[in-house]
């Protein structure tokens, strides 16, 4: 049994769920995020015996705490794994980077919350600047990492953390994360030694290469396929399925009825002429996986500090919330919410749920499709930790 933290649209879930692991019940402050969490892992596959104390809705982890921490507390003993970790936005190299973000104060929660519950094992995941210390000056700060170790060892883990690039797990994207895991008994360092072991035994029962490339993930879902009115926005197209032609891409339909010739979230961006003419022109003379030049940005005025045409042979680089970051490799335009969920190893059986974008001050409430997904642990990654979660239990 275990306990789902920040759980977001639910990506650990499902990985965890595939991996043969019982969930009690998530903590997401989102209600976009939870919607599409609740759709797919709790209302239409049962995966968590939600205990009922605790209302089936989005919820502050600091309110879970203040409210139920005797309920917490009377689970000790019978919850096996923790996981999930804090929002990474205060951390991120890739976006501002504010030491006095409050998010990065959750750390706290997450500890508070381990220390009521007292699991066997625990999974902690966040962006690689979480190991970096902010600076102060010309020094830099201790790193919140070694600050999360050391709370946690006080608390009787054995911690051990490290970088893994999701790329090597069978994700179409390099991905560098921190993963962190704790345990009660047991040497935490053996996750790592056997995450790495376990891959050609994993990727042999899936069907599955090693290794993932862009076209190897989204080729079948061109907009040259063919286009139909969006099922969920009538005044937007999108795509329809033709053949998968890869073992990924089969493995990414498995389950997945095709009487409905139109993937879900499939809908794509409705761009002005100029975009488009833009978007082909970097397409012919940008570098692929690489931000565009300046001679490019002068010749569009744009001021757009990050625009990167994807290379169709290699894993992207590491999608962010913001879908305007990337041009599909062989199409003018943006990717797709499902494109983003393909290069995030979320199976297309998986329906995303709430706005597909968001804009000016909602920006600080919604939680559209595109960031739901950019912010998710690829399942497939998360299905191969919680096969080796199991194993050390």
């Amino acid at each position: 049994m275990y306990i789902d933290l920040f759980s977001g649209c639910g990506g650990l879930a499902l990985g965890l769920h595939k991996a043969g692991w019982k969930g009690l019940f998530a903590i997401e402050k989102s209600k976009d995020a939870f919607s599409t969490l609740q759709y797919n892992l709790i209302d239409n596959d049962s995966n968590f015996n939600w205990p009922e104390w605790l209302p089936k809705q989005n919820h502050d982890i600091n309110n879970i705490i203040d409210d139920y921490e005797e309920n917490l507390k009377s689970l000790r003993g019978k919850i096996s794994l923790i996981a999930g970790g804090p929002p990474c936005q205060g951390f991120s190299m890739a976006g501002r980077r504010k030491e006095k973000d409050d998010r990065n104060k959750l750390i706290d929660s997450y500890i508070k919350f381990v220390e009521l519950i007292q699991p066997k094992v625990l999974f902690f995941e966040n962006v690689k600047g979480f190991t970096i210390g902010f600076k102060k000056g010309n020094k830099r700060g201790q790193a919140y990492s070694v600050y999360v170790v050391k709370k946690l060892q006080a608390l009787g883990y054995d911690v051990h953390g490290e970088i893994v690039d999701f790329s090597k797990y069978g994700v179409p994207q390099k991905r560098q994360r921190y993963i962190l895991v704790g345990t009660k008994n047991g040497v935490s360092k053996d996750f790592f030694h056997l995450i790495s072991k376990n891959r050609a035994d994993f990727f042999k029962s899936k069907k599955l290469k090693d290794t993932t490339s862009l076209t190897d993930a989204i080729s079948d879902l061109l907009k040259s396929n063919g286009t139909q009115e969006s099922p969920d926005t009538k005044s937007f197209q999108a795509g329809v399925y033709i053949k998968a032609k890869t073992s990924y891409q089969k493995y990414m339909r498995q389950n997945k009825s095709l009487t409905n010739k139109i993937a879900d979230s499939h809908r794509f961006a409705k761009h002005k002429k100029e975009t488009v003419e833009k978007f082909q022109y970097i397409l012919d003379n940008g570098v692929a996986n690489k931000n565009i030049s300046d001679e490019i940005k002068e010749k569009f005025k744009m001021k757009k500090r990050t625009v990167v045409p994807l290379c169709e042979n290699s894993a992207t680089p590491t999608l962010t919330t913001l879908p305007d970051d990337y041009i599909h490799y062989s199409e003018p335009r943006i990717l797709t919410v499902r494109e983003y969920a393909r290069i995030q190893s979320f199976p297309d059986s998986y329906e995303f749920k709430a706005g597909y974008t968001t804009g000016g001050e909602r920006r600080k409430i919604d939680v559209p499709r595109y960031t739901q997904v950019g912010n998710a642990i690829p399942p497939l990654f998360a299905e191969q930790a919680g096969i080796v979660l199991k194993d050390m239990i």
